[in-house]
């Protein structure tokens, strides 16, 4: 964990800093450190720990040293081809670290301060080079690690609960993969809405991770049938809500839970992509809606990210929201890392450290 750091005037020529271990070394006016890049899709395997060449920060740009950085599904997609990006590319959107350095202009962060940020691309690295209205500041007492832990899945589950579905006390609520990072945040966040909260988990460890956030109940998805099993809680066609970020494997039954004019919020694909849908569909089951959000659309303007990140690091430093760290690895056991999260071996969040 990096609780500072040397800024490029403190340092001799040539840097102090060994790059192997994934830390920065400054060179002129070009940083040397280490990072995850694929040259082309395909599985962990395409996953390269090598180094990568970071310039001085530019105007409206600060150079941050990571001290830890999240791993997320949206990697996963962005690693597979399934969200295409320009290769070669150094992959991770998620982190914490400390400024080092900022760019022309850059009036209201300097070197010294902590911060976090949810949609920097290349964090999966030593360094990373971000836009100053994209970070937003750590609070004091709140640890980097937890704080990159709770940027993407926090303000995910937050715009959910608070936006995309605007939960009330005394609605129903069903969350599927409730043990996972998004998961747990949203069990506790709806909970906290004074919502009834049902969840799915795959094994009995996974539910009672479910319970500990606040779910009252907790179906064994591999056990049971998910329509019936609800159908037995709360009657047939009583749930106001559902958050999907499972996809394929799920989608029927969280189609076929909700009531009336309810809500599916189908936010991810970890069981695959859900299949072209006839919207005569959702008239048959009850005049459904149905929504495919992406947080980028929740978080498009500086005021509405600091906005949201800052509610969620807050409730974090407060203690009023959990964020449980399932795995922790070396950055350049990144590849390991996105092996367990498709197989769906983790819980809560996964977090690299440099």
């Amino acid at each position: 964990m990096c609780s500072g750091s040397t800024t490029s005037s403190d340092r001799p020529p040539g840097g102090t800093r060994d790059a192997l271990d994934g830390n920065p070394v400054q060179t002129g006016m070009v940083q040397t450190t280490h990072g995850a890049r694929i040259s082309a899709p395909g599985g962990p395997e395409a996953l390269v720990w090598e180094p990568i060449d970071l310039p001085a920060p530019r105007t409206g740009e600060v150079l941050v040293e990571v001290a830890a950085a999240g791993v997320n599904y949206i990697d996963v997609y962005q690693r597979n081809g399934l969200y295409p990006l320009p290769l070669p590319a150094v992959l991770g959107l998620e982190g914490a670290g400390t400024v080092t350095a900022v760019g022309p202009d850059v009036v209201d962060l300097a070197a010294g301060d902590r911060v976090a940020w949810l949609d920097v691309p290349g964090s999966y690295a030593g360094a990373v080079l971000a836009p100053a209205a994209r970070l937003v500041r750590v609070p004091d007492g709140l640890d980097l690690e937890l704080a990159a832990a709770a940027m993407l899945q926090g303000a995910t589950a937050h715009y959910l609960i608070t936006d995309t579905y605007p939960l009330r006390a005394g609605e129903t609520a069903l969350v599927h993969a409730a043990a996972g990072g998004v998961g747990l945040l949203l069990v506790q966040m709806a909970r906290a809405a004074g919502a009834r909260v049902l969840a799915t988990a795959g094994t009995p460890e996974k539910a009672a991770l479910a319970r500990g956030a606040g779910a009252h109940e907790v179906v064994l998805y591999r056990d049971e049938d998910v329509v019936a099993a609800v159908e037995h809680l709360v009657g047939p066609h009583a749930v106001d809500v559902v958050y999907d970020g499972v996809g394929a494997a799920t989608f029927e039954a969280s189609l076929d839970v909700l009531r009336p004019r309810g809500m599916l919020v189908s936010f991810g694909n970890a069981s695959g992509p859900v299949p072209p849908v006839a919207p005569i569909t959702l008239s048959r089951k009850g005049s459904l809606y149905l929504t495919r959000p992406t947080l980028a659309h929740y978080v498009a303007s500086t005021e509405e990210l600091r906005r949201r990140a800052e509610a969620v690091l807050a409730a974090v430093a407060a203690g009023t929201l959990q964020v449980r760290i399932g795995l922790r690895l070396p950055m350049e056991q990144v590849a390991r890392a996105h092996e367990r999260l498709e197989a769906r071996q983790t819980t809560g969040k996964v977090v690299l450290q440099p």
